[in-house]
C-alpha cells in the first residue's frame, strides 16, 4: 500500500471504505399482506403454513381474504390444523390437507365439525402423518435428499395409507433389518412468523421451535414472511444465535404486529422482546362458533374478512385485551391466577371420574419409573398431560431425578399452576432446554439413549393396546396422531389414559393411529388394563372401589359391560382406593377451571 506521503489513501479512510459493516444491509423486501399474498400466491400451489411456538395467522388471514370461496384448490401443509385454522377449509381454500392434528387442541382435544364435514362429504383430501415424520418429510426436501429414516409410522394405518410416501426396506448398514422411510416433500411456497427480521428477511425467533424451519428452506419458491417489527441488519447481527432464516430464503417481509394471535410469541427474556401469550378466550369463542355454521361465517367475516388490515384486526381485538395477553406471557403471572381461582374453588369437593383416573394414572407411572429407572416422561395432551405432571411432582418430592418434556420443544420443565395447557407459556422460564420437536421426539423419545416412559390419550384402545385418535373410516373424523405414533413407536413403554366407554374399548380398532407394541398400561376412569410379562393383551388388573364394602364381582361386570371384547381378569384382582387427598390438590391447582378435571 502506498505511504500516504507517496499519494495514497489514510490508512483509516481504506478501512472505512473496504471493511465497514454497514448498519443496514441487502435489498428491502417489505412490503404489505395484501401485495405479499397477490405477488406470491396463485391457485394450486402447495403451501406449507409454519409453526414454531406461533402461527402465521396474519398471513393466513389476508390468504383468505383473497381467495375466500373462490375455489384456488391449494394443497395446504402445517404442523396441525387447529383452532380458528378451520377457517380455511369452510372458506374452501382446500383440496387437500397434509397434517398430524385436524380439530380443536384447547382446552381439551376433539374434533371439530368443519373438518368432520369436509372428511365426511369428501371435498378436502386429508393426509395423517405424525408429529416427527411431517417434518422430517420437510427436512428431506431442504436437504435436496429422496428421503429419510424414521422409526414412527410402521405398524399403524398411516403406513398402508401413505405407500407412495412411507416405505419400509431394508437396512443397508444392518443386514436383516428394517427401517421406515418416508418421502421428501417440497411445498411450493410457505408461510412464517417471526420476532423480528431486517428489511431483507434475515429473521430472529425465539424457541422453542416445534417444527423448525424445514418448510421455508425446502420451499420451490421461498418464503413470506411475517415478522412482530422490521430492525436493522445491525441487530440481527447482535443476535446472530437466534437467526434461523437467512435472507436470501426470503420473498417478501411485511410487518405485522401481533401477527400470530390468537397463537403467541415467546420472548425467553430478551428485553428488547414483548411477549404475548395465546389467546384462549379467543380460541374458544372459535370452537363454540364451529358448533352452528350460521354462527362461524359471521365469526369469521368479523375477525377475518372484514378487517381490511393487521391494523384494523388489532383495533377489534382492543388496548385492553392486548395488554391482557401480554400480561399474561409473563412468568410470574400464574401465580395472581391461581390465588385468585383457590379462592373461589371448593377443594375438599369430592373427586371426579376424570380426577381419579388421572391421579391413578400418574400413580401408576411413578410405580413404572422407580422400577424401570426412566428418566424422562413425555406428556401427551389433556388427561395423559396431567398424569404426567403429576407424577413428575411426586417424583421430584421424592428425590427421584426425572425429567418432563413436550413435543415441540419443551425439555425439564417444572409445571406451573393455573394452566394445564401442555404448552402453557409459564412453563417455558423453568425448561432446562427449550429445542424442537426432532430433538425430543427424534432423539429424547425414541434415541439410542432414551430411557423415556410415554403418557397418550386415545380416541379407542382394542385389547392389544393400539390407539385409534384419526378416525372411523369411512365417514367419521377424530382429530389425528399428533405426537401419539411417534410416542408409542419411540418410548420405552407407554401409558395410555382413556374413559371407559364400549365404543372405546374395542376388541380391534378400526384405524390404528399408534401401534399397541410399547403400550403396557391402561387406565380408564373405571379401572386398570395391563400386559402381563411377555403377553400382548390388556388384562384386568384392577378396578375401582368407594369402600371396603364394595363387590368386586359387581365391580368387574360394569367394567365388561363397557368393554368390547371378553375380558381376561387377574387374580388376585386389586381393589384401587380414591386418590389421595394431595393428588387431587395438586391436579386441581394445575386446572382449576375443571378443563380436563371435570366438573362433576
Amino acid at each position: 500500500m502506498p505511504r500516504p506521503e507517496e499519494g495514497g489513501p489514510r490508512i483509516e479512510d481504506f478501512l472505512r471504505q473496504w471493511f465497514h459493516v454497514p448498519q443496514e444491509e441487502g435489498t428491502s423486501k417489505v412490503c404489505s399482506l395484501t401485495e405479499a399474498v397477490s405477488r406470491h400466491l396463485s391457485p394450486g400451489m402447495s403451501v406449507h403454513i409454519g409453526c414454531t411456538h406461533g402461527r402465521p395467522y396474519a398471513l393466513m388471514n389476508e390468504l383468505m381474504r383473497q381467495f375466500w370461496k373462490k375455489d384456488p384448490r391449494f394443497t395446504l401443509i402445517s404442523l396441525g390444523f387447529t383452532g380458528p385454522m378451520m377457517a380455511l377449509v369452510r372458506g374452501g381454500l382446500a383440496r387437500k390437507c397434509i397434517s398430524t392434528f385436524y380439530g380443536d387442541s384447547y382446552p381439551t382435544p376433539g374434533p371439530n365439525r368443519v373438518y368432520q364435514k369436509a372428511y365426511k362429504d369428501g371435498s378436502v383430501e386429508f393426509e395423517h402423518w405424525s408429529i416427527l415424520t411431517l417434518p422430517l418429510r420437510l427436512k428431506a426436501a431442504a436437504m435436496g435428499v429422496a428421503g429419510l429414516p424414521t422409526r414412527s409410522i410402521r405398524g399403524s394405518s398411516m403406513e398402508g395409507d401413505n405407500n407412495e410416501s412411507f416405505s419400509v426396506v431394508e437396512d443397508p448398514f444392518d443386514k436383516g433389518k428394517k427401517i421406515g422411510m418416508v418421502r421428501s416433500l417440497q411445498p411450493d411456497i410457505a408461510l412464517l412468523h417471526a420476532w423480528v427480521a431486517d428489511a431483507n428477511g434475515n429473521a430472529l425467533f425465539t424457541p422453542p421451535y416445534g417444527e423448525g424451519f424445514y418448510g421455508a428452506l425446502a420451499s420451490r419458491n421461498g418464503l413470506i414472511l411475517s415478522v412482530e417489527r422490521i430492525v436493522s441488519t445491525e441487530f440481527i447481527r447482535t443476535h446472530s444465535h437466534l437467526v434461523r432464516i437467512p435472507g436470501f430464503v426470503v420473498r417478501s417481509v411485511v410487518e405485522a404486529p401481533m401477527g400470530a394471535h390468537p397463537s403467541g410469541v415467546s420472548s425467553q427474556g430478551i428485553p428488547e422482546m414483548e411477549a404475548y401469550a395465546d389467546d384462549y378466550a379467543f380460541i374458544e369463542e372459535a370452537r363454540k362458533a364451529s358448533h352452528h355454521p350460521e354462527k362461524l361465517d359471521a365469526w369469521i367475516s368479523h375477525w377475518i374478512l372484514e378487517p381490511r388490515t393487521q391494523e384494523e384486526y388489532l383495533q377489534r381485538l382492543g388496548r385492553d385485551r392486548i395488554l391482557f395477553l401480554k400480561g399474561k406471557a409473563r412468568a410470574d403471572s400464574w401465580y395472581a391466577e391461581i390465588l385468585d381461582h383457590g379462592r373461589q374453588m371448593n377443594w375438599s369437593a369430592d373427586h371426579s371420574a376424570a380426577e381419579r383416573m388421572i391421579a391413578v394414572a400418574a400413580r401408576r407411572m411413578v410405580k413404572i419409573v422407580k422400577e424401570k429407572g426412566y428418566r424422562n416422561i413425555l406428556a401427551g395432551v389433556g388427561a395423559a398431560n396431567l398424569a404426567s405432571w403429576l407424577a413428575y411432582t411426586t417424583l421430584r418430592k421424592e428425590g427421584y431425578d426425572v425429567e418432563v418434556m413436550a413435543e415441540i420443544g419443551f425439555y425439564g420443565f417444572a409445571p406451573r399452576p393455573a394452566d394445564p395447557f401442555i404448552f402453557n407459556y409459564r412453563n417455558m422460564p423453568t425448561c432446562k432446554m427449550l429445542s424442537d420437536i426432532e430433538m425430543i421426539m427424534g432423539h429424547l423419545v425414541s434415541g439410542p439413549c432414551h430411557q423415556n416412559l410415554g403418557a397418550i390419550g386415545a380416541g379407542q384402545v382394542d385389547r392389544q393396546g393400539n390407539v385409534n385418535s384419526t378416525a372411523i373410516p369411512p365417514h367419521i373424523l377424530l382429530v389425528g396422531s399428533g405426537g401419539a405414533n411417534d410416542v408409542a413407536n419411540g418410548s420405552n413403554e407407554v401409558v395410555v389414559t382413556v374413559f371407559q366407554e364400549k365404543a372405546r374399548f374395542l376388541e380391534r380398532v378400526p384405524y390404528i393411529t399408534s401401534p399397541g407394541t410399547s403400550v403396557r398400561t391402561v387406565v380408564s376412569d373405571m379401572g386398570v388394563f395391563e400386559k402381563q410379562e411377555g403377553a400382548n393383551e390388556l388384562v384386568l388388573t384392577g378396578v375401582f372401589i368407594d369402600g371396603p364394602e364394595d363387590n368386586l364381582l359387581e365391580k368387574v361386570g360394569m367394567v365388561q359391560g363397557q368393554c368390547g371384547w371378553e375380558l381376561t381378569v387377574r387374580d388376585p384382582l386389586e381393589r384401587i382406593p380414591p386418590p389421595d387427598p394431595i393428588d387431587l390438590y395438586l391436579l386441581r391447582a394445575y386446572d382449576p377451571l375443571g378443563q380436563f378435571l371435570g366438573k362433576d
